[in-house]
């Protein structure tokens, strides 16, 4: 008996990577697996049906049960049709992985709208699309799991990742908000900041010794090392986990920090730009954040 045993899980985006990986752990758990993946590029062109039912594959080859399907997250209708051919299939649900994503990095002053909203819309809208798909069932039933996939470039800070990063950012605070207004159905929404070589890891540039040492030290972590947190969060074991953000890298897992207020200032009758100027920044200045990316805070090589 596995920690999903007979238990039902999607994992968008899984057709290879960490979706790949996590889908044949939760397969190797019991669960039954829903495998989407629409074979884009990792820029999100063009479909492809190999890679989902090359994962089904793998999974059945092992003795567990999947199924393959192509419909993108990027659209409700898309994120409908997953959630509704899970039911159809296995007739249950029970969590949620939303992995799905592409890259179209570019530094900001270079971004277009298309590859603002074309990340965006896969990473932020497509767990939000995924999410709300399951939300009612998971509500009637009082019980489920999501896991979504953010990223310390949103949680820290990266180069030319501005669309990334700001949907990243921005799907820990909807993981949050699922999580308050969830709790009293038994629900449950947690984040995983992943460290790991994968395809679109692989799109990383490598012009300069620092890229290249840095691509060195990311290619040591391959998938399968997410995968572990992955499940039990999704299982029943995690119960009492909600509202959380972790990262895993290699045999790392770190539980991140949240925005809290670190310091105030107060002047009784009250503040004119002056006054910033001459006191509120000098107090406030000493515990600025700096401008610092992933690479800064995570100096040291992976254990």
């Amino acid at each position: 008996m596995g920690m999903m045993q007979d238990k039902v899980v999607i994992v968008t985006g899984a057709g290879g990577g960490i979706g790949r990986a996590i889908a044949l752990a939760m397969a190797a758990e019991g669960a039954k697996v829903l495998v989407n993946d629409i074979g884009a590029s990792v820029s999100g062109e063009g479909n492809d049906q190999g890679p989902a039912a090359a994962v089904v594959a793998e999974i059945a080859a092992q003795g567990g049960q999947a199924f393959a399907n192509t419909d993108s997250v990027a659209d409700a209708a898309g994120a409908q049709r997953i959630v509704d051919a899970a039911l159809a299939r296995f007739g249950r649900l029970d969590a949620v992985v939303n992995n799905a994503g592409i890259l179209r990095d570019r530094f900001f002053f270079k971004m277009s709208n298309d590859d603002f909203d074309a990340v965006v819309k896969v990473h932020l809208y497509g767990s939000y699309y995924m999410s709300r798909a399951a939300a009612n069932l998971f509500k009637e039933q009082q019980s489920g799991a999501f896991v979504h996939m953010t990223s310390t470039s949103g949680l820290i800070g990266n180069l030319g990742q501005a669309n990334y990063a700001a949907a990243k950012l921005a799907l820990v605070a909807l993981s949050k908000s699922i999580a308050l207004d969830m709790a009293r159905y038994q629900v449950r929404s947690n984040c995983i900041a992943p460290f790991a070589w994968s395809r679109m890891i692989g799109s990383i540039p490598t012009d300069t010794p620092e890229q290249q040492a840095r691509v060195a030290k990311i290619q040591q972590m391959t998938p399968e090392k997410i995968a572990p947190i992955a499940v039990y969060l999704a299982s029943d074991a995690a119960s009492k986990v909600n509202a959380q953000v972790f990262a895993v890298r290699n045999n790392e897992i770190f539980l991140m920090s949240q925005p809290r207020p670190i310091r105030s200032v107060h002047r009784s009758e009250g503040w004119n730009p002056q006054t910033v100027a001459e006191h509120a920044m000098p107090a406030l200045q000493a515990d600025f954040l700096g401008m610092e990316r992933s690479g800064d805070v995570f100096t040291w090589d992976p254990v």
